[in-house]
């Protein structure tokens, strides 16, 4: 049983960025981009610098010019109204331009993505009249009713070797994908892959602390998981010890303005003169101040 609600987007953000780590240079992520105001939120944007740039990555081969993407955790179902509102975002985007029709209609497309194949939204397909080809796996394309290019990528479906960071988000992990997941992050050296890797690796450890405790029995994988988590780790414990120290100091500035004020009174100054005395002393402000009467 997990001990917090698992924060599964911000893994996909990153996910998304590693599985695109060829082409990222010729790429602009733009996470949770905003349809003029909120809720409405694309959970992520990918836009090409060049049309003329080609994805080697086989969710990127479907990208035009700008890219929809809608990441459906395991809690989510993935129906024909989700359907309809990602293509509803889609409309949105493209209506949104600084200009008319600056972004065209042939250069949007939909990605929709989810670890298991929405059957009854596949049913749905059937008995509508729409196209669904599979053109690699795990990847859906849609063709129908629907305005613009819509692709459907079941991670569950995909090749693990090939999707190793999309698969990573799942809560039905194997102590083998863990150590796979491990050793791919250990073989990454860029600053910035490996900030975002740590991303997934908290979302996979969140969604299966089972095997976390499995790897454990594993000196060398609990080294490795330990070796990527120590900075992260420390990080948050610096955090907290600076927080505290924070709190510590506020408590005793407090306590001791408090005891000013009392010695103060206890001499006979008024409350003006005591209220202007530790502004001075203090450095407080006239509403800090007005607090402590």
């Amino acid at each position: 049983m997990r001990d917090r609600k698992v924060q599964w987007h911000p893994g996909f953000v990153a996910a998304m960025s590693l599985e695109l780590a060829e082409n990222r240079e010729n790429l602009v992520f733009e996470k949770e981009y905003n349809l003029n105001t909120k809720p409405l939120e694309i959970d992520l944007l990918v836009i090409k610098k060049e049309a003329s740039v080609q994805i080697g990555n086989e969710i990127g081969a479907f990208f035009l010019g700008h890219n929809i993407m809608e990441y459906k955790s395991p809690e989510d179902h993935l129906d024909i109204d989700a359907f309809y509102k990602a293509l509803a975002y889609a409309g949105l985007y493209k209506a949104y331009g600084q200009t008319v029709d600056e972004r065209k209609e042939d250069d949007v497309t939909v990605s929709l993505l989810r670890e298991s194949r929405p059957e009854r939204l596949f049913q749905y397909f059937a008995e509508h009249g729409y196209m669904v080809s599979n053109p690699y796996k795990g990847i859906y394309y849609i063709k129908g009713k629907n305005m613009f290019p819509v692709q459907i990528v079941a991670t569950g479906e995909l090749d693990k070797a090939e999707h190793t960071w999309l698969g990573a988000l799942s809560e039905k992990l194997k102590k083998q994908d863990m150590t796979e997941l491990l050793k791919k992050i250990r073989q990454l050296t860029g600053k910035n892959d490996r900030e975002l890797a740590d991303s997934v690796l908290e979302v996979s450890i969140g969604a299966n602390r089972q095997i976390v405790e499995e790897l454990k029995g594993d000196a060398s994988m609990c080294q490795a998981l330990m070796e990527i988590m120590e900075p992260q780790l420390l990080l948050r414990d610096e955090e907290k010890i600076n927080e505290g120290l924070q709190k510590g100091l506020q408590k005793g500035l407090q306590k001791g303005i408090q005891g000013t004020i009392d010695a103060l009174r206890k001499f006979g100054h008024g409350d003006l003169e005591i209220k202007e005395t530790i502004i001075e002393e203090y450095g407080l402000s006239e509403e800090e101040a007005a607090r402590y009467f």
